[in-house]
């Protein structure tokens, strides 16, 4: 293995497939550094077969002394959005041209190549075409799309008229400024324009970040949801339901509060972690509600750093405090003074001290999503799961990552809880900075 580095630059990607055999980049030193040139994540993807995974994940990093059992602290330090502009919109997949899955198997309808290489011919829903015989072959067309270019300033992005969704068809590569390495398709290339003259701030994220799996699994199913897509699919990706939970590690989650200033704690299921990332995106409420957002390329630095014998099940989100529920806010020194005000009136002789989590559950839906990420709660504080349900009512809140089944369960968790857990240093020091 080579030497490992204090900072590691990342410029390549992988197939859309996240394979724990494949070598990764790196080692990074635990402590060190990962500055990433990150590729467009859907709908670019999604319209490039060769890509067999949904996404264009950066190639995983090996973190020096991550075991299987620790846990890996990713920091993100900053992210930067680079494209001029992108196109999104709801989706329809187009029967006969995928193998069960269109995210993953995608099969040229005319000479029956699966994966086929492509070309693009023209501007427009059709310009996608088999590189072997030239047949239409994407896999997914809008059901209602928009171009959307940005501000100079980094602020607000604005969806463009059919003339401008055109023009920026026509060159779809400089204005969504993909990698270098990138292979994908840009998806302005289709230039859908439903939505002409729309505002939208943006405060861009990570649609994906996190460890690699323990098999392999296509990079947009690493998680619960899409990931049940997975179990006894006819393709060559199938899982059963037990070996999705055994072997996924949920970097997929579209969660808007994993941006620039928040923590992520992610499970480790090979040696080395295998850090990777992408689906970076310009904006999104709660929930990704059309199914895809404003997916773009960017600049992202992250530190990493290991917590040993951690055997988390999911990532744990420590987000900026301005993204945490007002119930789950850390205590003001005035709500303090009154809280012990309250305690010395009944003859309570301490308050609990706490500060916020937020534990990721995903499942195929809302329900089974949360009812995850209550257990993995209740099973790192070794509590149970009425416990967490009111520590989550009364002191934080469930909040939706993606619909259909990424949530989070965040609290304010006790500090003897959260030192038992070994992570109440990381925790401490992100909320007491």
């Amino acid at each position: 293995m080579n030497k490992a580095t204090e900072t590691l630059l990342v410029n390549s990607f992988i197939d859309g497939v996240l394979d724990p055999e494949k070598e990764m980049l790196g080692p990074v030193k635990d402590g060190g550094h990962i500055i990433a040139n990150t590729a467009p994540g859907c709908w670019g993807p999604m319209i490039t077969p060769c890509i067999r995974g949904g996404h264009e994940v950066t190639k995983p990093v090996y973190v020096e002394g991550a075991e299987p059992g620790d846990a890996i602290v990713i920091k993100i330090r900053s992210i930067n959005v680079t494209s001029l502009a992108t196109a999104s919109g709801n989706d329809a997949p187009v029967d006969g041209r995928f193998l069960g899955d269109p995210f993953v198997a995608v099969k040229c309808p005319e000479c029956g190549t699966m994966y086929p290489d492509t070309v693009i011919e023209g501007i427009g829903q059709e310009a996608i075409r088999c590189a072997n015989c030239h047949a239409d072959v994407t896999p997914f067309v809008f059901t209602n799309g928009y171009t959307i270019s940005f501000s100079e300033h980094g602020d607000v992005g604005v969806t463009m008229s059919k003339e401008s969704a055109e023009t920026i068809a026509r060159d779809g590569r400089h204005y969504m400024m993909t990698p270098d390495a990138s292979v994908q398709n840009p998806i302005v290339t289709f230039a859908p324009h439903d939505l002409v003259g729309v505002v939208a701030r943006m405060r861009p994220f990570l649609g994906q970040l996190g460890t690699t799996p323990s098999r392999p699994i296509p990079d947009s199913h690493n998680a619960g949801d899409f990931g049940s897509f997975l179990v006894g699919a006819p393709h060559d990706y199938k899982v059963t339901e037990d070996e999705l939970k055994e072997h996924r590690t949920d970097g997929h989650m579209d969660i808007s509060r994993v941006r620039a200033g928040s923590t992520l704690i992610c499970p480790v299921k090979v040696p080395g972690g295998g850090v990777y990332l992408g689906d970076m995106h310009a904006m999104q409420g709660d929930g990704e509600i059309a199914g895809h957002t404003a997916d773009v390329s960017g600049i992202v630095h992250l530190q990493v750093h290991v917590i040993k014998n951690a055997n988390l099940e999911g990532p744990i989100l420590l987000p900026n405090e301005e993204d945490l529920p007002y119930t789950a806010k850390p205590f003001t020194e005035a709500e303090l003074k009154s809280a012990q005000a309250v305690a010395k009136q009944w003859n309570i002789e301490k308050l609990e001290e706490s500060l916020p989590v937020s534990v990721i559950g995903t499942g195929s839906n809302l329900n089974l999503a949360t009812d995850n990420g209550l257990q993995r709660a209740a099973d790192l504080f070794g509590v149970t799961v009425p416990e967490i349900m009111n520590r989550t009512t009364i002191t934080g809140s469930i909040e939706i990552g993606r619909h259909p089944g990424v949530v989070t369960i965040t609290f304010l968790a006790p500090v003897a809880y959260l030192e038992k857990a070994g992570m109440l240093d990381v925790v401490k020091g992100h909320f007491k900075k």
